[in-house]
């Protein structure tokens, strides 16, 4: 039988009253609890610190650490959060490092399932599985490479984490996906098992935007790293077939494109840029000649 890892959580958490307790409880259920779980409230002001607290007072492994008020929010300031919290398990004897957002829920066996995972292949540096949103959203994973493992959940082994540099502070987001690029380039593998999910009970990428400006948003993401403009084009496609449709599809791509006239600077390297780039098209020739929907639909 292969052991388990020792894991520890890392949580940063902005006004997330609404729903942290929901996050809480399922670790705190957890079959196998984290070695540590720092939950970094990053100047929250609507109680969110006090709810911590409850449950730090009858669970001692639960840390709460807090931030001073910033007002500015952005993804950088995410990820300063998440160093802060790192910064205090560091020295702690564990194998895995969790990413955990705020505002999720999942069931009792869910990081037994992933640690389960990563004992079972020593190649897999970071693990997740999809998500649903509460119109029960999730990836189609017809199109989605299970390569990609979403950021409100992300399970690495504390090696790839480290080779890795850990998050880049990108302000526009897509730290996940740089996460998730950064893995494969170092030659982990990466990987989003849908056998489980977990229930993200905010819409992702719509905390404070609607749909149009999300979808600029996702764009800009795109271009921060690298895509390929012919994966562009594509997306834009596919994207038309998903409410709001054509208009949701043009917002895409006007992110994309403003963020290339105004030469937007990306928080990536070159490498990974290229690397990006040629995975993109090879997904995008598995797509084309079918190979991906055989793999989804085979036994």
């Amino acid at each position: 039988m292969t052991k388990f890892s020792s894991y520890v959580v890392i949580t940063p958490a902005r006004n997330e009253a609404e729903f942290i307790e929901l996050t809480i409880k399922s670790v705190v259920g957890q079959t196998v609890p984290p070695l540590r779980w720092v939950i970094v409230s990053d100047g929250s002001t609507d109680g969110t610190d006090d709810i911590v607290r409850k449950y730090a007072a009858d669970h001692p492994w639960i840390e709460l650490l807090r931030m001073p008020e910033r007002g500015e929010r952005h993804f950088a300031g995410k990820v300063l959060a998440f160093n802060a919290g790192y910064e205090c398990v560091k020295d702690l004897p564990y194998e895995v490092v969790v990413s955990l957002d705020a505002d999720i829920s999942f069931e009792a066996e869910y990081f037994s399932f992933l640690l389960q995972k990563l004992a079972e292949d020593q190649a897999l540096g970071l693990v997740g599985t999809p998500f649903r949103d509460p119109s029960n959203l999730s990836y189609d994973y017809r199109f989605v490479s299970v390569e990609h493992v979403s950021g409100a959940c992300q399970v690495f082994r504390r090696e790839c984490f480290e080779q890795i540099g850990g998050y880049v502070p990108a302000k526009g987001g897509a730290i996940d996906r740089i996460a998730n690029i950064a893995s494969r380039m170092k030659k982990w593998k990466t990987r989003t098992f849908t056998e489980k999910s977990y229930l993200h009970h905010r819409q992702l990428g719509r905390a404070q935007d609607g749909w149009l400006r999300a979808s600029f948003k996702d764009g800009a993401k795109d271009y921060a790293v690298g895509a390929h403009p012919v994966w562009m084009l594509f997306r834009m496609v596919y994207q038309m077939s998903k409410k709001p449709y054509i208009i949701g599809a043009l917002a895409l791509v006007c992110g994309y494109v403003g963020s290339y006239v105004r030469g937007s600077e990306r928080p990536v390297s070159c490498e990974l840029v290229e690397f990006n780039r040629q995975e993109q098209m090879r997904r995008l020739k598995e797509i084309l000649t079918g190979q991906t929907l055989r793999s989804h639909f085979s036994p």
